[in-house]
């Protein structure tokens, strides 16, 4: 199943940001003494952010938030939320789990047990991403996971998924550019989003996985018209609400009938 989104029936286009500019003419000048300017009162300069000193992922999940673990060369990770069916979430290249939050929040709510780990960016991620299914499949009452990524992490999501078996419920790929080769081999529901003009994992590689994607149980796509965000990116655009829903909706509809 494909779905575009049009700018027109989604998109607010700004045009003008920060209040506007007078093109008015100065005012003549005038050889009376200018009026004394009081000066302005001093704006309070806003409070700093709290500092995490605790065990956390990138300052932006802590204890509060769940489980923090370390894996590889001390690198941290996060396990949030209760439910049954899990989903490790793999950021793209340069990213840092924080973008991701607002995913993460939509699925705990939803009843999904997520995990988000820091990762060597300059390392293909398909190894640790197998490393984290594991990890994750080893909760107390975990049974399948999804896999989900944004870039890179979207683009070798299908590897790693092969390499879980049969735990893997499906594969939700950002922005990612899955070689047809792999995309043909994928037998899970697969949901690819991206922008139309991104660089990479834009209209055009999303076409070509979802066409080579034959076997897969479901195979949607759903892209952005007109639009550049990359990956995580998208979740803070004007469309972000929809890219949000349309995962949760397919994880939903994926997820072993009555579980979490």
């Amino acid at each position: 199943m494909r779905a575009t989104i049009g700018l027109a029936g989604l998109l607010v286009v700004l045009t003008a940001c920060g209040g506007t500019v007078s093109t008015a003419a100065p005012p003549p000048a005038t050889s009376a003494a200018p009026t004394p300017t009081p000066s302005p009162t001093p704006t309070p300069s806003p409070s700093s952010s709290p500092v995490v000193t605790g065990p956390n992922v990138s300052g932006c999940f802590t204890e509060d938030d769940g489980k923090i673990f370390t894996h590889g060369d001390d690198l941290p990770g996060v396990v949030t939320g209760k439910g049954e069916t899990g989903v490790v979430i793999t950021y793209e290249r340069n990213g840092n789990v924080c973008t991701w939050r607002p995913l993460s929040d939509r699925l705990v709510a939803a009843g999904y047990r997520v995990l988000l780990y820091a990762r060597d960016s300059r390392i293909p991620p398909e190894d640790v991403a197998v490393a984290m299914a594991k990890r994750l499949a080893k909760e107390k009452g975990v049974k399948r996971l999804f896999f989900v990524g944004g870039s890179i992490g979207a683009t070798t999501a299908p590897l790693a998924a092969a390499r879980l078996g049969g735990r893997t419920a499906g594969i939700v790929a950002l922005s990612g550019a899955i070689d047809p080769g792999d995309a043909a081999k994928i037998t899970v529901p697969l949901l690819q989003i991206g922008t139309e003009n991104d660089g990479y994992g834009g209209a055009a590689d999303l076409q070509a996985a979802h066409d080579a994607a034959t076997k897969a149980a479901a195979n949607e796509l759903l892209v952005v018209k007109g639009e550049s965000a990359h990956a995580s990116a998208m979740f803070r655009a004007s469309y972000g609400p929809q890219v949000l829903d349309r995962v949760l909706t397919f994880m939903n509809r994926h997820r072993p009938a009555g579980k979490g």
